[in-house]
This record gives C-alpha cells, sequence and structure tokens, in this order.
C-alpha cells in the first residue's frame, strides 16, 4: 500500500501551483491565454501519461487532484500506483476532460509527479544499495521550502523511512547547539528534560562518548569514515541507536551501511533528486 498523503498540505501546494501559473496569485481570476485563445470552448480532451524511461512512481494521486482542482469532473484512470517500478514506455494513467481546463493544469500535474517521482526513484537507487544490511535509510529536512510533507511522502514511495518531519516534532543537537550550550554533555542533558527522543550530533570519538554518557537517544555520527564509524558502534555497544550522515553517496552508502550503524540518512535524494521525464500526449 502507498503512504498516505498528508491532503491538506497536497491541496495547498497544487493550489500555490496553479495560482502562480494563472497568474491568480497576484489578485486576478485566474487566465490560460492559450489555451483560451487557441482551444474551443467545447472541445475535450483524451490523452495518456507515459514514463520516458525507468523510474519509481510517486505522486499520480497529486497530478489528479491538479487536474480536477480546474476540471472537476475529469476523468483520470491510474495504471500503476504510487512505489511502483515501471519501465520506459509504461502507461502511469489516462486522463479525459474538457480540454481547455486540462491543459491549464497540465504543467503544475507534470511538474509535481516529475519531482516526486524523481524524489522516490532517487531513494530507490540508495535504499537498493543497502537492502539486508538491516540499515536503514532516513531522509532528512533537506527539501526544497514548501515541499517537505509531499517530498517525505516520496522518499517513503521510494523505500526511505522519514526522519523527523520539521523542528516541531523531534530533538537534534547540532554543532552551533552544542557551541551555545558548551558542550554536548550539557545539551543533551538540557534536551532530556523535554520528554522526547534526544539526537546529537557527534564529530569526534569523544562526543560521541560524552552523548551517550549523557542519555542521548540516538547520536548522529557526522561525516565519519567506515573505521571510525565502526569504533563508535563498538563505544556505543548498543547503549542508544547510531546514524550515520554528512556525504553519503551511492558509491559509499554500502560501506557505512556495513559498518554495523542503525541508520544512514542521505539529503540527496530530496536535495538533489532529478526530476523524471513523464509526458502527457494527446491521443
Amino acid at each position: 500500500m502507498p503512504p498516505e498523503i498528508d491532503w491538506d498540505d497536497a491541496r495547498r501546494v497544487i493550489d500555490a501551483a496553479l495560482a502562480e501559473d494563472t497568474g491568480a496569485d497576484k489578485g486576478g481570476p485566474g487566465a490560460d491565454v492559450t489555451s483560451a485563445l487557441v482551444i474551443p470552448a467545447d472541445l475535450r480532451f483524451k490523452g495518456v501519461m507515459q514514463a520516458r524511461h525507468a523510474m519509481v512512481v510517486a505522486g499520480l494521486p497529486v497530478a489528479e487532484e491538479s487536474f480536477r482542482r480546474v476540471v472537476p469532473d475529469a476523468r483520470f484512470t491510474a495504471r500503476v500506483a504510487d512505489g511502483d517500478r515501471v519501465a520506459a514506455g509504461t502507461v502511469l494513467a489516462e486522463i479525459e476532460g474538457p480540454a481547455r481546463g486540462l491543459l491549464t493544469a497540465e504543467r503544475t500535474a507534470l511538474n509535481l509527479l516529475q519531482l516526486l517521482s524523481g524524489i522516490a526513484t532517487e531513494a530507490a537507487r540508495y535504499a537498493e544499495r543497502i537492502a539486508g544490511s538491516g540499515c536503514t535509510l532516513l531522509d532528512t529536512r533537506k527539501t526544497i521550502p514548501g515541499l517537505r510533507r509531499l517530498s517525505k511522502y516520496a522518499t517513503r514511495c521510494g523505500g526511505a523511512t522519514n526522519h523527523r518531519m520539521g523542528l516541531f516534532d523531534g530533538v537534534l543537537i547540532k554543532d552551533n547547539h552544542i557551541a551555545v550550550c558548551g558542550g554536548i554533555g550539557a545539551a543533551v542533558r538540557r534536551a532530556k528534560t523535554g520528554g522526547v527522543t534526544v539526537e546529537a550530533e557527534c564529530d569526534t570519538l569523544e562526543q560521541v562518548a560524552e552523548a551517550v554518557e549523557a542519555g542521548a537517544d540516538i547520536v548522529l555520527l557526522d561525516n565519519m569514515p567506515p573505521d571510525i564509524l565502526r569504533q563508535a558502534v563498538a563505544l556505543v555497544d548498543g547503549r542508544c541507536k547510531t546514524e550515520a550522515s554528512g556525504g553519503v553517496t551511492l558509491e559509499t552508502i554500502g560501506a557505512i551501511a556495513a559498518t554495523g550503524v542503525d541508520y544512514v540518512s542521505v539529503g540527496r535524494i530530496t536535495q538533489s533528486a532529478p526530476a523524471v521525464d513523464i509526458g502527457l500526449d494527446w491521443t
């Protein structure tokens, strides 16, 4: 089953994108002048959305909702599901309805579907490299502003697990917090009074030891090479969870996972994922 979409958030994104494209965000009624001048009002459109290369799909319901925000009675028939791996040429969905409205929504629908499927595809690449290792792939907060929840939905479609959604739902003590508090131990002890899971970023084995002794629930092992990661895992000795992060690539994630860390977080799956190529063609 595909992971759940936060529909309040998704509709906010869709409406903002449509308003931006039609100029409604400037206070006017919104318009697609090309379709209004070129397409007869009574003309109907029927087309297919098709993958132009192999990918993991994410965002089909979001694309459907994009069309329905303009054409409420549009007929949208998905031929695959979010989370599916598809080959080049696969028909993802069929769409039918008034041509003007569907062409107005086309770019918003495709932009979101291509972006989210690109994130899912990139997440799947990383997840494949550590399959069977016992290590869990995490995403990060390195997302396009305003698209956090949809981006993290897409990483789940690709096989990743969500890290905290934002600053509001988890403690992650980073280097600047440590500097202000005067040390990692002091920062962890203060955070533990909040009654929430506390994660602390560690640059050295000395910081790892201090964070664990102070009661950290998770230590984030920042930019440590595999030999140091192994030492960190041995030092923790099961007293808390371990997460490797920083500079992780497709080429290095396998060796990182093999060190015994519980998690590996990768900003690239949201920050640098290339959009996939999906076409919407008149039939």
